[in-house]
């Protein structure tokens, strides 16, 4: 019997592929400017491509990759799980590096998004107190701190990849007879 290759090494290049993908899209926003981007069709477009086209594309690329490639034509439903989650986790773990360094680089960016989001609650409600925004700004800010962001980043994507993993390896399993 053959041995197969672990399904984290079929994730680990799919899953920093990904990660260097959303680190240059963060980069081009940052340069275009994030204001402009702010309640447009261009900032939905990120989101659902983030949240769910590049993640769906990426985890059926890393399954097909590893059951092609490196296990035979085989995949259990458990190993796409694997590949799955690692290439989501690889991908937040870049995003969340880039961010720390990000905000150490440009310790204003925090306050560049702060003056969108106050911008962005005086346009949405005019009569806001000025205790309810500086409550909003400190909680927005708290949220934007990159100790806080990078542990959720990871566990939200991490998520994310568990529930898409599902759907993937529920589509592509292939057991291998020997193994069972």
């Amino acid at each position: 019997m053959e041995k197969s290759l672990s399904p984290g090494k079929s994730g680990l290049q799919y899953g920093v592929l990904f990660g260097v993908i959303m680190v240059l899209e963060f980069v081009i926003m940052y340069i275009i400017g994030m204001r402009s981007l702010v309640g447009t069709s261009a900032g939905v477009i990120v989101n659902i491509s983030n949240y769910l086209i590049l993640p769906l594309i990426f985890i059926y690329l890393g399954c097909i990759n590893y059951k092609k490639n490196l296990n035979n034509g085989f995949i259990s439903f458990g190993e796409s799980l694997k590949v799955g989650v690692s290439i989501t986790f690889i991908a937040a773990l870049v995003y969340g590096l880039f961010n720390i360094a990000f905000n150490f680089i440009f310790p204003e960016f925090i306050n560049e998004m702060a003056s969108i989001t106050k911008e962005g609650m005086l346009k949405q409600n005019p009569n806001i107190t000025s205790k309810e925004m500086e409550m909003g700004l400190t909680m927005m800010k708290k949220f934007m701190n990159p100790l806080i962001v990078f542990p959720v980043t990871l566990a939200m994507y991490s998520f994310i990849g568990l529930i898409y993993s599902l759907i993937i390896g529920a589509i592509l399993k292939n057991e291998n007879p020997q193994s069972l």
